[in-house]
């Protein structure tokens, strides 16, 4: 690397930094005051509202916010350098703008790879810090309220349950059903299944099994009986941001199992798990957005330049929430919603690196 290189380097991550530190410090503030009310109400100690929730808060929230960030850092950066004229010299002293351009690339890849590694392993555990914490003081009791509950536990095995109680962790009106190819083989139901903490399994109480053979079918009558199901209580606990607790690998099992029970709710996991390859790209992408619209020395000051630099990162953010809604409720490919916003920047960069004078 050369001098120049390193000065650009150097200036580019600085920002980021600090940017990052102000932005996530203007964000906690605001967080707090908004639940202060909660933390009154359950006397919550202040060395339980820092260490167990704010302190996991700030990688959460530096990440979500480093398409903003880096961009609003890459225009600070290089707007100052063209308005002390220092891009002019650096072009005039024979340097292309693709060489211009290598310092940032190299930083933001220093930025993507970071971010990956943060979202794919550092991050889930913290949030399941903070999101653990969220629901004790501020969220309200969890009700499981879905009714006419189907779950694939085997390849051949089905499990109904009419509704179920995720505070007695009992389930009403239970089946659990063995096809064969297309034939019921066999049909164990019962008034309800509950779950034995000390034997870890569950229980039905005056159940009836049906089997059937062809045309056969037998019937028989039982009293109390314990079975281990391929489902748990924490199946039918609170979702709040689960997809944020997982880890990469965690997540990538959590949605395969959701698929071999034939879940139709995977969307949300589906777009987080892309969205997690997707980010580190986004933030080339949009750094050299950042170099390309304040690279050039602007009569009114720096003021125009930072104010672009906010308007196209929260623009992008748009795109983001928009994709991940319309992923959400079946109207986009969950992969094409995390990739959309960074393959039209992609074009827009590349727009940008064609017609805008430098």
């Amino acid at each position: 690397m050369k001098l120049i290189d390193k000065y650009i380097l150097k200036k580019f991550l600085t920002t980021y930094v600090f940017t990052v530190l102000i932005m996530v410090s203007v964000i906690l503030v605001i967080d707090f005051t908004e639940k202060n009310d909660d933390f009154i109400k359950h006397s919550v100690p202040i060395s339980e509202i820092i260490f167990d929730y704010y302190i996991h808060l700030i990688p959460f929230y530096a990440n979500m916010l480093s398409p903003i960030t880096v961009f609003i850092a890459t225009v600070f950066v290089t707007s100052k350098m063209a308005s002390h004229t220092e891009i002019v010299a650096i072009l005039s002293g024979g340097v292309s703008f693709k060489r211009f351009l290598v310092p940032y690339l190299i930083g933001a890849t220093i930025i993507g790879a970071l971010i990956f590694g943060l979202i794919g392993w550092v991050i889930p555990n913290s949030n399941k810090e903070s999101v653990a914490f969220q629901v004790k003081y501020v969220k309200s009791p969890f009700t499981y309220d879905s009714r006419n509950i189907h779950l694939k536990i085997a390849p051949d095995t089905y499990v109904y349950m009419e509704s179920y109680n995720n505070t007695a962790h009992v389930g009403y009106n239970f089946a659990i059903e063995e096809i064969k190819g297309t034939n019921l083989s066999k049909k164990l139901t019962a008034s309800s299944v509950q779950w034995n903490p000390d034997r870890q399994k569950w229980s039905v109480d005056r159940y009836t099994l049906r089997t059937f053979d062809g045309e056969n079918e037998s019937i028989y009558h039982g009293g109390a009986l314990d079975t281990t199901l391929n489902m748990l209580p924490k199946d039918f606990e609170s979702t709040y941001k689960l997809e944020q607790t997982m880890t990469l690998p965690e997540l990538n099992r959590f949605i395969n199992e959701k698929i071999d029970r034939g879940a139709d709710d995977i969307e949300t996991y589906l777009i987080e798990k892309y969205e997690r390859y997707s980010y580190p790209f986004a933030i080339i992408i949009l750094t050299v957005i950042g170099v390309i619209v304040s690279a050039r020395k602007a009569r009114g000051g720096v003021g125009m330049q930072i104010a672009l630099g906010f308007f196209l990162a929260f623009v992008f953010i748009i795109f983001v929430i928009t994709s991940r809604s319309l992923a959400q409720v079946g109207d986009l490919d969950p992969m094409y919603a995390a990739w959309v916003p960074s393959v039209i920047f992609t074009g827009i960069g590349f727009l940008l690196y064609r017609y805008i004078p430098r």
